[in-house]
């Protein structure tokens, strides 16, 4: 069972690591990333921040795909880390059982024109292909999605903060 979806474009960091995995009780984390399954500096890099006691699959998207809606999984309780919102997305359509996405960290360290990014939230700068992501992601009926930094912070539905930029 995937406890939440994370948005964050530094993938595992002290946040993730340290507050979410104790917060979501995850022992099971999986990087989605295209780029970490394919970079093994990046992967030695991920490995490092992991804490004692948890473990960690980096794949590329699809694969990562294919772990969720594997019937072995269900019962596991798995915390899942992405860096765009286009690949939670891609990962919400196919996977059924998901519920929830926190849209935490985007856009901040892509090579887009910071012109035309939209600062959703604090923590949120979305080029045009991410906010298209975004409204698709909002709008999918089975998916709460929001943005929330830290456990201790409120969460801020990203429809209505979608809708007030409209």
């Amino acid at each position: 069972m995937i406890t939440q979806i994370r948005v964050d474009d530094r993938l595992i960091h002290g946040q993730v690591a340290v507050v979410w995995t104790k917060e979501l009780n995850s022992p099971l984390l999986v990087v989605a990333n295209d780029d970490a399954a394919n970079n093994e500096v990046t992967q030695m890099t991920l490995k490092m921040a992991v804490p004692s006691g948890c473990k960690l699959l980096i794949r590329n998207v699809e694969d990562a795909i294919k772990v969720f809606n594997d019937p072995r999984g269900k019962d596991k309780r798995i915390f899942v880390i992405v860096n765009s919102v286009s690949d939670a997305l891609k990962i919400a359509k196919a996977v059924p059982s998901l519920e929830t996405v926190n849209v935490a960290n985007a856009g901040r360290f892509d090579n887009s024109d910071p012109k035309e990014k939209l600062k959703l939230f604090s923590s949120v700068q979305l080029n045009p292909v991410e906010l298209q992501a975004a409204k698709e992601l909002a709008n999918l009926e089975h998916i709460n999605a929001y943005n929330q930094v830290l456990p201790s912070n409120g969460r801020k539905d990203l429809k209505e903060a979608l809708d007030a930029i409209n």
